[in-house]
Order: structure tokens, then sequence, then C-alpha cells
């Protein structure tokens, strides 16, 4: 049985496939209604602190972000009772004053993605969360304070546009992103943020800056190359402001994220398939009673 105590989970993206000082590590393996997670949950204390962690690709990095089992991964967490999840993710940077080796806690997601599911529901529930606001506010603030005692340059808000992958973008692209306003660029967070949110999961991104992508004229386009070697840099801040985070977290969540199925749900109760209904009884059981 795992540790009920666990209410912190952190999913590691590009370059963070293991939690450095977790104690009393135990491996976990699940299946979820939606198939298998990216990997084993690893279950250990942080700073005396029960933690999960995930590494988002599996280790060695085996899964492309197109096929990422998002809705595995997030039921996964759920069902260790997570309620605080920090996401950490590899970016570029669409903004001059952004710059490779800075963190980003973004507030706010654009889609261009297309081939992926963004629900946990389907076959006769119905379910429209409010997504307005897709990050925690208070986790969000919580990730930005820490951030800025680990050292870095750090910047609190901004707009990630998700990408489809695995390719970079064209120099076109990129310069249409910045048109449009984007501040930074990825190719995960958005359907994590719409998971946790959907499973009453606090989410935040700890963006972490590793190219300018393909717009900036005095630098060449990103490549693998320059990923891996300005995310050596990044993971090692990236782990030790989780350090400092993860004693942090309040006990007692005072934001909405907690009940955002409240008044989610548009089927009737006494519509919704028996078969619907054991399937997500994890995220709705309490609301469907």
């Amino acid at each position: 049985m795992v540790n009920s105590d666990i209410r912190i989970g952190v999913i590691g993206g590009s370059g963070l496939y293991e939690m450095e000082g977790l104690t009393d590590v135990t491996h976990v393996s699940l299946d979820t209604p939606f198939g298998f997670p990216s990997d084993n949950y690893i279950i250990g204390h942080l700073e005396g602190i029960p933690v999960a962690f995930l590494p988002r690709h599996g280790r060695s990095h085996r899964i492309s972000p197109s096929k990422l089992n998002f809705r595995a991964n997030i039921y996964g967490f759920k069902k260790l009772g997570i309620e605080y999840l920090i996401s950490v993710t590899a970016v570029g940077s669409l903004k001059k004053r952004i710059r490779p080796g800075d963190i980003v806690i973004p507030d706010q997601f654009y889609d261009r993605t297309k081939e992926r599911i963004g629900t946990f529901f389907d076959n006769g529930l119905v379910v429209h969360i409010t997504f307005a606001n897709p990050i925690c506010a208070d986790l969000g603030k919580l990730i930005y304070e820490c951030a800025t005692i680990a050292g870095p340059s750090v910047h609190m808000g901004g707009t990630l546009i998700c990408i489809e992958g695995p390719a970079f973008s064209t120099q076109a692209e990129s310069h249409v992103y910045r048109q449009w306003g984007m501040d930074i660029i990825g190719m995960t967070s958005l359907q994590e943020a719409k998971l946790a949110r959907e499973a009453e999961i606090c989410y935040a991104a700890l963006a972490l800056v590793t190219d300018f992508d393909s717009w900036h004229e005095e630098e060449s386009g990103v490549t693998v190359e320059t990923v891996v070697h300005n995310l050596k840099k990044n993971i090692s801040i990236a782990k030790k402001i989780i350090q400092i985070v993860v004693p942090k977290i309040s006990k007692k969540r005072a934001c909405l994220c907690a009940m955002a199925l409240k008044t989610a749900i548009m089927t009737d109760a006494a519509a919704i398939p028996q078969e619907t209904r054991k399937k997500l009884e994890l995220l709705v059981g309490k609301y469907l009673k």
C-alpha cells in the first residue's frame, strides 16, 4: 500500500529523470483506467516530507512528447493522493529579455497541439472545467519566491505556447508565435495542466529556458545539443528550487483547485453509465453520491 500521506508530486522533464536528496526510496508501479504511466513513481522523503516523482518521458528519455500518456501520468498522481504537482519542463524563449539559463513560472498557455487527449471525461460524462487561469496561483507564487532564493534570473508570469513536436519550430513559426505575444515555447505542459485541474490537483510549472527557439538573428536554430548543454546548468538549479519549495507548501489548500469539478459536471447524474461512474470514481465519486 502506498503512503497515504503523500501530498506533493514532481514531474520531471528533459534532463530530470531522478530526484536527488530523496530518502527511504521505493518504486511504485501503477495501472490506471487509461493505461500505464511513463515509468514507475519514485516515492521518498525530501527534507523529511513525503514526495512522489515521475520522469515524464521515462528514464532514459524514451517517450516522445506526442506519445506521452498524459492521462495515466496525472491519474497516477491522483491515485497516490497528490494535491500539489510541480512540473519541471524545458522551454525555448520567444523574448529577448528571457535568456537561456533563466527560469519562467508561466501563468498562461496557448495550445498548438494536434493529436493529444486533454480530458479524462468521455463515454457519457461531460465536464467543462474553468480554465481561464490554468496555473494554481498560490503554488506558482511560492515556486517563484523560492526560485529567487536559489539565485537564477526568474520571470513570474508569461504565456507558454505548447506545440505538438517532436520537431522544433521553423523560423516562420517562431516569428509568428512572437507576433502573437507568446513568451516561451514547449511541448508538454498544457495537457498536464488541464488534466491536473480536472483531477483537482494544484499545478504549476517550473520552466527552464534552454534556447531562443528559431527566431533569434544572432543565434543558430535550436538543436538537441544546445538544449542538453543548457539543461545541465538548469537542472541543478531546479533541484535546489524544489528542495526549497517542498517544506514551504501549505498543509491546507486555500485555492479553488480542490473544488474544480464542483460546478463543472454537465451530465445529469442519473444519465451517467455505470461503467463510466466506476472508471472515474476517483475523480468524481464525491459529486455523484
